[in-house]
């Protein structure tokens, strides 16, 4: 199984982290938030993702790039996601530290993490957790992300996993439309859960993710009770997509 496989990819990078120690000065990712919701907009983070398993080259993206890419895109997000997993998405933690130097916008870490001392690996102002991935683990990683700076974003895709989620202090949750077993990707995944956060932490954040590649899909997810949407390669192959996803819910 393909999540099998990067994460055994993952424990091995591990063991080669150099951890540092530092505390993140994060940048206010829910007061931006509020604020597109405000302005009736969308908040959309934007991810830069060379590649995917599925999808393939996407395009190629070292560090001059992806500032290019980023300072592109920060008018129309509230965040930049840069993937830093290598092995399957291309990503490097070199993207990451030079998009963060760049703009003045939040960067969320999107990658594997399963231990720790990633958390002191590289400085970002969000951090992705996975449930399925952690587990009885969840509650820990995330009040060490926390206690680090991190906001974190701790990703579900099923009821069960809306329990262990809301059992931590994080305050946003990403709704992965994409089953990491089968890799089917299903926009009805956020239509089914989000309701459920909302009514069990009317207060918590929700980010619709996977699977979003145009207005129709954006005004599904919000409908559905999604705060906000990551979009990655519909914004990779069309950077002015982003633009157009923020305003979906205009005219």
């Amino acid at each position: 199984m393909l999540i099998d496989d990067i994460l055994s990819d993952t424990k091995k990078r591990v063991e080669r982290i150099k951890t540092k120690s530092f505390r993140v000065q994060n940048r206010d990712v829910i007061g931006r938030m509020r604020a597109k919701l405000g302005a009736g907009k969308v908040p959309v983070i934007a991810e830069i993702k060379p590649s995917s398993p599925q999808r393939g080259r996407i395009r190629i993206i070292d560090a001059k790039e992806a500032v290019q890419i980023a300072k592109q895109l920060q008018e129309d997000v509230i965040a930049i996601s840069v993937l830093t997993e290598p092995k399957f998405f291309d990503g490097n933690i070199e993207n990451l530290r030079a998009v963060r130097e760049a703009v003045d916008v939040p960067v969320l870490r999107k990658d594997f993490i399963i231990d720790s001392r990633q958390l002191q690996e590289v400085e970002s102002d969000m951090i992705l957790l996975i449930t399925r991935i952690l587990g009885d683990e969840l509650n820990c990683l995330v009040n060490r992300a926390m206690f680090y700076g991190f906001e974190p974003i701790v990703e579900v895709h099923s009821k069960d996993e809306i329990k262990m989620a809301l059992k931590t202090p994080a305050r946003m949750i990403g709704i992965n439309n994409r089953d990491l077993s089968t890799l089917k990707v299903d926009l009805s995944v956020t239509e089914e859960l989000a309701p459920i956060i909302r009514d069990k932490s009317p207060q918590c954040m929700i980010i619709s993710e996977s699977g979003i590649e145009n207005a129709e899909d954006v005004k599904r997810v919000i409908n559905a009770g999604a705060d906000a949407v990551l979009v990655g390669t519909a914004i990779m192959q069309d950077i002015g997509k982003a633009a157009e996803l923020a305003n979906a819910l205009r005219g």
